[in-house]
C-alpha cells in the first residue's frame, strides 16, 4: 500500500498540480481542489498506469487520498491471487496431462 499511496502523492502534485503539503492520507480530493472531471481523470490515470479497473461512478471528491490508495491496492492485490491461482491452475492441468503428480 505504501508504494500505491506514495505513487498517488507524487501523481497529484505532478499531474495535478497539488501542493504536496496539502497532500495527507485524510485529505478528500475536494480538499486538493479537484473537481469532478479532475477526480475521474485521476481515477482513469491511475487505471492507465496501474492496469486496474477503478469505477468511474464511484469517483468523487468526498474519497479521502487514503480511500483511493486503498482501492488501487486492493485491486492490484486481487489481481496478484488471480494471476497466482490461475499459474498453480495451468501448472496442476500441465502435470495432469502429462501423468506426472
Amino acid at each position: 500500500m505504501e508504494h500505491v499511496y506514495t505513487h498517488l502523492v507524487t501523481l497529484l502534485a505532478d499531474k495535478f498540480e497539488v501542493a504536496a503539503d496539502l497532500i495527507r492520507p485524510d485529505a478528500t480530493l475536494g480538499d486538493l481542489e479537484l473537481d469532478s472531471l479532475a477526480v475521474v481523470e485521476l481515477y482513469v490515470t491511475l487505471q492507465e498506469e496501474w492496469g486496474v479497473p477503478l469505477d468511474d461512478s464511484e469517483a468523487t471528491a468526498e474519497l479521502t487520498v487514503d480511500e483511493v490508495a486503498r482501492s488501487v491496492t486492493a485491486l492490484l492485490d486481487s489481481a496478484t491471487a488471480a494471476s497466482t491461482a490461475a499459474s498453480t491452475t495451468a501448472s496442476t492441468t500441465a502435470s495432469a496431462a502429462n501423468g506426472t503428480p
